[in-house]
């Protein structure tokens, strides 16, 4: 019997079998929890039943709740109260959980009597990553099943588990290997012949474990105070002794604390937009069929860019100029899938598979037969074209020719070939196959089908996939070169380094500015400041002083064991000898130097980077301040609870940064320019989140 659209029920003896079918994943939609209560009611009002399974069709029980929903009026019955009336049932409720039973999805089963979970099953309960808690009492109900620890530990990481593990803990009652329905019916009849008892979990008593919440809560207070819902699962979770209709109080008191905050506006925002971002709706091109890549260049660039191919199942040819080189590139390739074979990421089986389908070569001729060249040699032009001449003449057409340059112009590079339309930019970030952002830069005669290709082979890598265009650094490098001016502004002007980067790391950044330039290496961004110094604008203010002798001494950062730190040693310390050439640099700018508020170090910094983040838009680099957000946050450690500097942008507000930047110019009145694009935005008040749409 059809209760709606995507709820049935039958009946079996007495046995009362409620299908959910809601593709593709059974969201908990408004019309899933109508068709649940339902049906959970009209097998509780019939005599004949005994006892009720739910189990779902496709291919995932309740994947979670539907985030659609989320900040928008309340339409009945709430999650939270249909679980409720799960618990409360009469008559015994078990839940069949296949596929994936995510938040909501984990927390229906919670309230049944019974879960038995089929083989391949992953649960978990990730609100935390939406800056959330589980708000249909995963914080009550998880500890009365498996006590504090182990249920704050999945709260807190948000992590799959996998159905053994949940088997073990006790989220589970048992495990088979039937389809959804069979396994319904043989939990049924065990319950109907007391094989397995079903108990209700409000009726569990939860043993306190306060001591081990203090100890969580001083290390989230360490490592989590800028964000809010991790302290509010603490204080759900240490409510679960209480009865449960009190916990429950507590509970959603917390989940709308963390609804109502900055926080979870940003980390929704970078959950929508990573599956958006690669929805570029300009063109409808078929992608071109890729299978067997060649990688030119084995130094760390090519061999993760490799790996990353391989462990998508891609044919890879490598290709150095030297045994010794190429041995070095093989070699780490391999290391890099024992890594994964170690992590889980890749399967035993596949392991030898994978490892012998890369194949490695000495000259360029060997990729007569790839289906996509990838070069990943240093940033040179005269390299990078050199090579894309002979691959012109080596790989037959309608080969895609593609390049890893960070900065470097891909026109200029793609004029050396005769088929311009073939050339794209796919800007891998290091280490390649592990970092998720993948820049598509588009030249100005790349075929569509190629652009098409790009965001295949990003979405069969498991990357984000940003298309770009051409400028010196695209999007992410062209912004990074830009606020990475004002952390240098900020230390010749009064702060010391590590008052920059504590700022910064304060306010949600991973690493600050010069921790992050010790681990890519300084001389990456030496070479660039000497490459662009002939065209370096007489007006700007040369920040790289500091940096250029820094570098000039062959302090390169952690691969040289020196740099803005010391890494001699397992602790991290200031380089005392940069302070010598700041307080130099200093004197001979004629600088008096001045206390800077850590308030003002972050102002001017994510000032600098909205600013230049909207020229990109401006200059069509970006199509979307979306775009933008998702560079930077997958390629450059933004905070992801701010969504993005275009997200945070938003909650600043035009006007106010506009006057932002009039103050700054006062100081500087080269760098600091409001774009015209913001002052059109404060004049009609749209904000960049409308752009979006």
């Amino acid at each position: 019997m059809q209760i709606n659209d995507v709820v049935s029920i039958e009946t079996l003896d007495n046995i009362a079998l409620i299908c959910l079918n809601n593709p593709p994943v059974n969201v908990a939609s408004q019309a899933l929890r109508v068709g649940i209560q339902k049906a959970v009611s009209q097998a509780n009002v019939d005599a004949e039943i005994a006892v009720i399974a739910i189990y779902a069709a496709g291919r995932t029980f309740v994947a979670g709740a539907d985030i659609k929903e989320f900040g928008k009026p309340p339409l009945d019955p709430m999650l939270p109260d249909l679980i409720n009336e799960i618990e409360e049932s009469a008559k015994p409720v078990i839940t069949v959980l296949h596929g994936t039973a995510l938040g909501g999805g984990l927390e229906i089963a919670l309230g049944a009597h019974l879960r038995v979970g089929l083989n391949g099953l992953k649960l978990g309960l990730p609100e935390i990553h939406l800056g959330l808690l589980p708000g249909a009492g995963g914080t009550q109900r998880t500890p009365r099943l498996i006590g504090i620890p182990a249920a704050i530990e999945i709260i807190l990481s948000g992590r799959h588990l996998e159905a053994n593990e949940a088997l073990g803990l006790g989220l589970l009652d048992r495990l088979s290997d039937e389809s959804p329905r069979e396994a319904a019916i043989t939990a049924a009849k065990d319950v109907l012949s007391g094989t397995i008892n079903p108990r209700r979990t409000d009726e569990i008593e939860v043993k306190p474990d306060h001591a081990h919440l203090d100890e969580m809560e001083a290390k989230l207070v360490q490592t989590h105070s800028h964000l809010v819902s991790p302290h509010k699962c603490v204080e759900a979770v240490r409510a679960s002794t209480l009865p449960v209709n009190e916990g429950l109080k507590v509970e959603r008191q917390a989940f709308f604390e963390s609804m109502n905050t900055p926080q979870r506006a940003g980390l929704i925002h970078a959950f929508f937009g990573e599956r958006a971002v690669s929805k570029v709706s300009e063109f409808k091109s078929t992608p071109r069929e890729v299978a067997q890549v060649g990688v030119i260049g084995g130094g760390t660039m090519g061999s993760g860019i490799a790996t990353a191919c391989l462990l998508a199942g891609l044919r890879v040819i490598l290709v150095e100029t030297t045994e010794e080189a190429l041995g070095r590139g093989i070699a780490t390739i391999h290391k890099n899938l024992e890594g994964a074979l170690k992590r889980g990421k890749l399967a035993q089986d596949r392991f030898d598979a994978t490892k012998a389908a890369l194949k490695g070569e000495l000259q360029l001729t060997a990729l007569d037969n790839v289906d996509l060249a990838i070069e990943a040699v240093f940033e040179n032009m005269d390299v990078k074209k050199d090579i894309f001449g002979q691959l012109d003449k080596i790989c037959e057409p309608g080969v895609i020719l593609a390049s890893n340059t960070s900065y470097l112009d891909l026109d200029e590079i793609a004029a050396t070939t005769s088929r311009p339309e073939d050339v794209i930019g796919l800007h891998f970030f290091s280490p390649a196959h592990v970092m998720r952002l993948l820049e598509i830069v588009v030249g100005a005669k790349t075929d569509e089908s190629v652009i098409a290709t790009g965001f295949a082979l990003a979405k069969r890598l498991r990357k984000i996939g940003v298309k770009s265009g051409v400028c010196d650094g695209f999007i992410g490098n062209r912004i990074l070169a830009h606020y990475r001016k004002t952390a240098a502004y900020l230390v010749l002007d009064g702060a010391s380094p590590q008052e920059v980067d504590r700022a910064l790391e304060e306010f949600g950044f991973a690493m600050g500015p010069h921790k992050v330039g010790d681990l890519a290496g300084l001389d990456i961004d030496w070479m660039t400041r000497q490459r662009k110094a002939a065209t370096r604008p007489e007006e700007e203010r040369y920040s790289g002083h500091v940096a250029d002798r820094i570098c000039e001494n062959g302090w390169f950062g952690r691969k040289s064991g020196k740099g803005y730190y010391l890494y001699e040693s397992a602790n991290m310390l200031p380089n005392p000898e940069v302070e010598t050439i700041v307080a130099e640099e200093r004197e001979k700018a004629g600088i008096t130097p001045k206390p800077i508020a850590a308030a003002d170090i972050v102002d001017r910094y994510m000032t600098a980077m909205i600013s230049e983040a909207v020229r990109t838009l401006e200059d069509k680099i970006a199509a979307r301040p979306l775009d933008i957000d998702m560079v930077l946050l997958f390629g450059y450690g933004f905070p992801r609870h701010l969504g993005g500097p275009m997200h945070y942008a938003d909650t600043i507000g035009a006007k106010e940064l506009i006057n932002r930047i009039k103050t700054y110019a006062k100081e500087d009145s080269y760098y600091w320019r409001v774009p015209g694009l913001l002052r059109q935005m404060a004049d009609d008040g749209t904000t960049f989140a409308d752009m979006n749409r």
